[in-house]
């Protein structure tokens, strides 16, 4: 995979949880006292610390489990794994990094997975 697109893909990943972030503090008042409380950063590295127990009870589940995946995504792309299925190994197609940049399998493991779900 192209380190341009990595590169790409990495910044993508850094703004949306800046996003996320920043919507929590707008749209939860606990939220933003626990992030106001903390040591003066930048939110991306907020984002990165340990979620304690308030933290998790301020944001919302859907959210919650988004920022893990990005946190996940960036770890991935710092251990030279970004872009590889972790059920078969294969590359995901850099179309479906773009529409889910934290997407954790290609999509035929990701069919195959939702189907054992049901």
């Amino acid at each position: 995979m192209e380190q341009t697109f990595i590169d790409r893909m990495e910044k993508s990943l850094t703004e949306l949880k800046v996003e996320i972030i920043g919507n929590l503090m707008a749209n939860s008042e606990d939220f933003k006292e626990i992030v106001e409380g903390m040591d003066p950063k930048d939110l991306a590295d907020i984002a990165s610390d340990d979620i304690d127990r308030k933290m998790i009870e301020a944001i919302g589940s859907q959210e919650l489990k988004r920022l893990k995946l990005i946190d996940s995504a960036l770890t991935r792309i710092q251990q030279g794994k970004y872009g590889l299925c972790i059920k078969c190994g294969k590359r995901i197609p850099q179309d479906r990094l773009e529409a889910i940049p934290y997407a954790l399998m290609c999509i035929e493991c990701k069919i195959a997975e939702e189907r054992r779900n049901r």
